[in-house]
């Protein structure tokens, strides 16, 4: 058998010195991500100026799902609008319906049940958890684990059969509506979610076993998108993000609504690497902080639901009654705390059964507004760790 000779080429620097090659030059490019990829939790797009492998601008660009919300809001009678206000943020229909119906309830002096009070809590805690099972699941898909996202969403399933049993929807509820909730708990609801919160709590260490203190995600997530504490409130940013930063703040807490003050619960913050069931590397407002400062809230709004089933009054009133309802020639502002922070509704009435103006504050919109601050100068497999972090909703942007 003949050798094959294989030819070699001399190396045309050989021999020379390093300073007479001249300097190793990079090219930036751009980067689109989105706005259809799986990272990008809905369709945003995000223009990533490169150098390399590292990024040196992350700029978002919205507007590929606006539905003009807000104008409809002003072209309909407030019952009208509830279905509405299910489809911005999507994840979280509950927490929606919840924050229209008071604005339109305290400007137009409509007294609410008081057990249609402890229904709307009780649903809201419960959109609350199954929100942050999908923040959950989808983040830990960001970072390359498929696991947590069957365990998040077996969980998730058993809220929305709950939820369907009361209103007949999965998603899209309209359930909590003006002056009250559309009906009354089925048979034995409260039976069943008693026996899905034994259930549930211990599921969330295991959470955490699979997840949170996995090695690999916490180099993937710590010290990763660090938010100061005065960035976060310089940025406006609300609910877990802002949490994560080490900012105690909760409307929950700061000014109670509906009956919240009729509970004992607590309000997670971001902590230090070191303290305790916190990984050495982690640092107040990484990444890893608004992940697990979600995974705490599950375990506070258990609280909240089982003290709302233990103190639920009896009765039939469960709605206020709203016929005909006209606005008064005033004007209201109502913030509630959605699982992704501060979502607020202003309302103009002018005497009519339609309001004048809508307005609405998104969390979503104001968190994702801080990614061009901390994207800047991380390295371009960090981004999806960053935006999943701070779990946005392209319905509640957008609108």
């Amino acid at each position: 058998m003949s050798e094959i000779a294989l030819e070699t080429r001399p190396d045309p620097l050989a021999g020379t010195d390093k300073s007479e090659q001249g300097d190793v030059r990079t090219e930036e490019m751009l980067v689109n991500m989105g706005p259809q990829h799986p990272a990008t939790h809905g369709v945003l797009r995000i223009v990533l100026r490169t150098d390399g492998e590292l990024v040196l601008e992350a700029v978002p660009h919205i507007g590929y799902l606006h539905r003009c919300a807000e104008k409809i809001g002003e072209n309909l009678a407030p019952y009208q609008y509830i279905p509405y206000t299910d489809r911005m943020d999507y994840l979280a229909g509950m927490n929606n319906n919840q924050a229209f119906a008071i604005a339109i309830e305290r400007l137009a002096g409509v007294e609410v049940p008081l057990r249609a009070q402890y229904i709307r809590v009780m649903f809201a805690e419960l959109n609350r958890i199954a929100s942050h099972l999908v923040a959950f699941g989808t983040y830990g898909l960001d970072m390359g684990a498929f696991t947590p996202f069957l365990y998040a969403f077996r969980e998730r399933e058993m809220i929305l059969d709950l939820f369907e049993s009361a209103c007949g929807a999965r998603l899209t509820y309209s359930y909590i509506t003006i002056g009250g909730v559309t009906d009354d708990l089925p048979d034995r609801f409260l039976e069943v979610l008693d026996e899905f919160m034994d259930y549930f709590e211990p599921k969330i260490d295991e959470y955490n076993q699979l997840l949170s203190f996995n090695q690999i995600f916490v180099k993937r997530t710590a010290d990763v998108g660090v938010i100061s504490a005065e960035d976060a409130v310089r940025w406006a940013l609300t609910g877990p993000v802002l949490r994560a930063s080490g900012v105690n703040w909760d409307l929950r807490k700061s000014t109670p609504y509906e009956i919240y003050d009729r509970f004992d619960f607590d309000i997670p913050i971001g902590l230090p690497g070191g303290s305790e069931g916190v990984p050495r590397a982690v640092v107040v407002g990484d990444s890893w902080n608004r992940h697990i400062v979600k995974v705490w809230e599950m375990r506070q709004s258990c609280r909240i639901i089982r003290q709302a089933m233990e103190q639920m009054p009896e009765g039939p009133h469960i709605a206020a009654k709203t016929k005909n309802l006209k606005l008064p020639d005033d004007e209201i502002y109502i913030e509630i705390e959605n699982p992704r922070g501060q979502l607020g509704f202003y309302v103009r009435g002018d005497g009519t059964q339609i309001p004048s103006r809508v307005k609405v504050r998104g969390p979503s919109f104001c968190n994702i507004s801080v990614l061009n601050h901390i994207g800047s100068g991380c390295l371009l497999a960090d981004i999806p760790a960053i935006v999943g972090s701070i779990d946005i909703v392209m319905g509640e942007c957008d609108r």
